[in-house]
């Protein structure tokens, strides 16, 4: 068993109580059919049951969906959080209280917070803070100071958006209108399995992750990036940062704990975002990104946001294909796009063969 029998136990438990929080399916061997831990259905014997962490492995194992509880389709903690996320962009210029989006998901404040926690790793007030900054970030490049920014973006006052932004940003407000005119970036460039790997850090966080066979030409693409910054290569210093990131190759984290200092439109937010969502293993169409996000007809546009991705691996754009499932380009080249997508399958597939 590729698991701990701790760990089994506790899945075993949570499918015994129909538990909805459960994100995982489970098959039964005698039947043939997998189901949601939350399935009405009557339980199985415990010795007929394997775990699985998604539909798809479940289905790649032979198994079919069950027709009560439809584990193929979105999970409804999803549908809940789309909700959320949905009520709280509409309601930017205030600040939403827990009863009321509890109230709309029909949940209590508390469930309604931990949803949140569980599934996104920052609370519903976080959440809208950080969509707040950024359409400051945006309305910063477009309005003439940065107090319009300020109210366009929906703050209700700038008494402490200048201490935010520098926070999350990096810089001042003012700083960042200036296109980061003197802003130290830290960079190193290690080896990889995919070849070269550079990592670039503000002191707020990342903000570039790039792949490449020669250490010239990514320096050279970081400072084309950052013209205006004060750039310093550190490698000794960024050796743990660079671990944490390679390990996203490898492991399967439920969030990515890594900060990334990367100035992105709206747009390439939502996309980079929906990206994120793409678990370890699977790969989506660019139109099935575009829906996602809402916009359907928006497919070029997210291929782009796709191809600008500053960050290799922690936005995982390489699990980005075409509707026919072929590779298309990869910014990084196609070749290592195919080797993290065989690298990814692989450590998935032998991963829940053993549960």
């Amino acid at each position: 068993m590729g698991v701990s029998s701790g760990v089994w136990e506790q899945a075993w438990k949570m499918v015994e109580a129909r538990s909805a929080a459960a994100m995982f399916v489970y098959a039964v061997r005698t039947t043939g059919i997998y189901c949601r831990p939350s399935c009405p259905s009557r339980r199985p014997l415990k010795t007929s049951v394997r775990f699985f962490a998604t539909s798809e492995l479940a289905e790649r194992a032979g198994y079919r969906a069950c027709k009560r509880c439809r584990p193929s389709e979105n999970h409804p903690q999803h549908q809940l959080l789309t909700a959320a996320c949905e009520y709280l962009e509409e309601h930017m210029e205030e600040t939403v209280k827990l009863e009321a989006l509890g109230k709309l998901l029909s949940l209590s404040p508390f469930h309604a917070q931990r949803l949140f926690r569980q599934a996104l790793g920052i609370t519903p007030k976080q959440y809208q803070q950080a969509r707040r900054m950024e359409r400051f970030r945006e309305q910063l490049l477009l309005k003439d100071s940065v107090t319009e920014a300020v109210y366009e973006a929906g703050f209700s006052s700038s008494s402490r958006v200048y201490e935010q932004a520098t926070a999350q940003m990096g810089m001042t407000p003012t700083t960042y209108r200036e296109g980061a005119k003197g802003m130290a970036i830290r960079f190193c460039i290690h080896d990889c399995t995919l070849g070269k790997i550079l990592v670039a850090v503000t002191p707020v966080g990342i903000c570039s992750i790039a792949l490449g066979g020669l250490e010239s030409e990514l320096e050279e693409a970081l400072r084309e990036r950052f013209p205006r910054a004060e750039l310093a290569r550190d490698d000794a210093g960024l050796g743990n940062t660079v671990i944490q990131v390679l390990s996203q190759m490898s492991e399967h984290p439920l969030t990515l704990s890594l900060p990334l200092d990367i100035r992105a439109t709206a747009f390439q937010t939502r996309v980079w975002q929906a990206l994120q969502r793409i678990p370890r293993g699977e790969t989506r169409s660019y139109a099935e990104v575009a829906r996602e996000i809402g916009q359907p007809t928006a497919v070029r546009a997210v291929a782009r946001a796709c191809a600008s991705n500053p960050v290799a691996l922690a936005i995982p754009c390489h699990r980005v294909v075409g509707s026919d499932g072929k590779l298309t380009g990869y910014r990084w080249g196609v070749e290592r796009k195919r080797k993290l997508l065989e690298a990814e399958r692989s450590a998935a597939v032998l991963a829940h063969s053993r549960i």
